[in-house]
Order: C-alpha cells, then sequence, then structure tokens
C-alpha cells in the first residue's frame, strides 16, 4: 500500500493589486495582520493574501506569515512536515481527538509574536490573527488565550483543537475579542460539522462569533471569504486619535 500524505494548502489565484503604503507612520496607528498557514503549507506561500486588501486603511498595515516548524504529524502515518501541532486523524470531526498539549505549546510561539509586536507600539485593538485549518484552530486558541483584548480573530476551515475545560483559563479580556469563523459546507477534510460547533462553543465562553457557511466549498478559501474578511477586518480598526 502507497503513502498517502495529505496536506492543507490554499492556493491563491487573482491578479495581484499595489498595496498603499504611507511615510513616517505612528507606530500606534499601525494595524497587525498575523497570517497561519495549513498543514504541509509555509508562510511564503501564503503572502499573496495581502494583495486583496487595497483600502486607504491597510496603508499602515504590518503583515507577518510565519512558517510552522517541521513535526511528526499521526493523520500522515507519522510523515515530517510543517504542522503546529499533530494532527491525529482525518477527516477532522467534532469527536477527533486533540493534541492540547501541542496546541498550547504552538499558543506560546503565536503569542510571542503578538507581544514583540505590541512591544514595538502596536495597538492590541489593532492586532489581527486569521488562519487557515491547522491555522484556523490555532487562531482560535491564540485569542482565547491571550491576556488581552485583540481587534480579532478570523478562522477558516478550522476546528476547536481542546476541551471544554480550556474555557476556565480564558481572560475577561479576551472575552471581548470579536471572531469571524469562515467554513465550505462541502469540506470534507474538517468536516462542516466539527466548524459549526465553534460558534456555540466560543458563545459558552461569552465571545461574539460571526459563523459564516459558504455553499459548495470544500478545504480552501475562497476568493468571496478573502473579500468579506477585507471588510470585516477594515470594520473593527480602530484609531488612536
Amino acid at each position: 500500500m502507497g503513502l498517502i500524505v495529505v496536506c492543507f494548502g490554499v492556493t491563491l489565484c487573482f491578479v495581484p493589486q499595489p498595496i498603499p503604503s504611507s511615510k513616517n507612520p505612528d507606530p500606534m496607528d499601525r494595524n497587525f495582520v498575523l497570517w497561519l498557514h495549513g498543514l504541509g503549507d509555509s508562510g511564503p506561500a501564503n503572502e499573496p493574501v495581502k494583495t486583496l486588501f487595497t483600502s486607504t486603511e491597510y496603508s499602515n498595515t504590518k503583515w507577518s506569515f510565519p512558517s510552522a516548524p517541521s513535526n511528526p504529524v499521526t493523520c500522515n502515518y507519522g510523515a515530517i512536515m510543517p504542522s503546529w501541532f499533530d494532527i491525529h486523524e482525518l477527516p477532522v470531526t467534532t469527536d477527533s481527538p486533540k493534541d492540547e498539549d501541542g496546541v498550547l505549546k504552538a499558543v506560546q510561539n503565536v503569542h510571542k509574536m503578538i507581544d514583540k509586536e505590541r512591544a514595538a507600539g502596536t495597538n492590541p485593538n489593532n492586532v489581527f490573527v486569521c488562519g487557515f485549518s491547522v491555522g484556523g484552530a490555532l487562531t482560535l486558541a491564540s485569542i482565547l488565550l491571550y491576556p488581552k483584548t485583540l481587534g480579532g480573530g478570523a478562522v477558516f476551515s478550522g476546528w476547536v483543537p481542546f476541551n471544554s475545560s480550556i474555557l476556565e483559563r480564558v481572560a475577561p479580556d479576551a472575552k471581548k475579542t470579536p471572531i469571524l469563523w469562515s467554513h465550505g459546507m462541502a469540506d470534507g477534510t474538517v468536516l462542516f460539522e466539527a466548524g459549526q460547533a465553534g460558534s456555540p462553543f466560543l458563545e459558552k465562553a461569552g465571545l461574539s462569533c460571526e459563523f459564516k457557511a459558504y455553499p459548495g466549498l470544500g478545504h480552501s478559501i475562497s476568493h468571496e471569504e478573502l473579500l468579506y474578511l477585507e471588510s470585516w477586518i477594515k470594520s473593527h480598526l480602530q484609531s488612536s486619535s
């Protein structure tokens, strides 16, 4: 029997647009978008995402596309590949085993990235974490466990990567961070039911979640989703003035 390795990469096809630039920006007016990729993918491969964000509100946006470390992945027969944490089985369902220790370790690294940007002067209310698939699951965990209110978190085709006991660790300020959750109804890798379970989970934690279902969309990110993300982040940006 041959070995089949599954990756959760995203292929983005659109015409790049010029990104607005500004001179001598005030760090407190800067926006920070942290993008977490899917299984087997890389940060640089996802950088075309930012070319859709052409509104003037993004003229002072700093983007970060980190790459996950290479780790053995159980669902791929232990194959070593870029992954934020282990995935035990595919498709991912609401009852799939969870690598909570791996998730918490990855969350610490994401929090360091956020803390570094805040130390540079960026208003935490203008910090946004976005992620696809396993990156989406990590986005959720990172938002929930961060001690401060952030601008928002956007989960694409993700799932809840830990048990409900984690809710006891959610800080009051973290509950004020808005979350956008987008999921394709034809997703056969992370089942739609796994994504759909995220909204009631977050409501139980006291967080606001906007859930958007996309009929016919499989395990990928659509142009429509990214355009909505552009407007969603824009609506949550805050000025220091």
